[in-house]
């Protein structure tokens, strides 16, 4: 059945927009990941230049993910594989995708489970716990 009200025939106008834009975000990084890839095997690539390559895969896989053109587990599921290759070839200190992402975190991000964050944590948890009591209660 043919579209016949103007709102679907913008939305088909739009939608056909959206479908060119999306696939040439998709044909970028896909080409970004190759090109880390084929860096990472062994083309005649200098270490630095390998972790920077890599490192622009990853943000291009970020921001497809961020406008959603790329599901986000797809995203991180294609960033894990391509800093377990990194990590392998001993590009980037086995700390993770943290680690290649320059240490940015996301915005929503739960901070890191480490020693200092841990100790911290057990200090304040006093501290909410006094502040929560009403001044008048014993």
């Amino acid at each position: 059945m043919a579209k016949r009200t103007a709102s679907a025939k913008k939305q088909a106008r739009a939608s056909v927009r959206r479908t060119l834009r999306n696939r040439a975000v998709r044909s970028e990084v896909k080409t970004k990941i190759v090109k880390a890839r084929r860096s990472l095997t062994g083309g005649p690539v200098a270490e630095s230049d390998r972790y920077a390559i890599a490192l622009e895969a990853i943000r291009a896989l970020d921001r497809a993910a961020s406008k959603g053109i790329l599901h986000r587990n797809n995203a991180a599921r294609r960033k894990a594989r391509l800093t377990r290759q990194l990590v392998k070839l001993g590009g980037v200190p086995a700390a993770g995708a943290a680690a290649a992402q320059g240490g940015k975190s996301k915005k929503g991000a739960a901070p890191a489970k480490g020693a200092a964050s841990v100790a911290a944590g057990k200090a304040k948890a006093p501290d909410k716990k006094a502040a929560a009591k009403k001044p008048g209660s014993k």
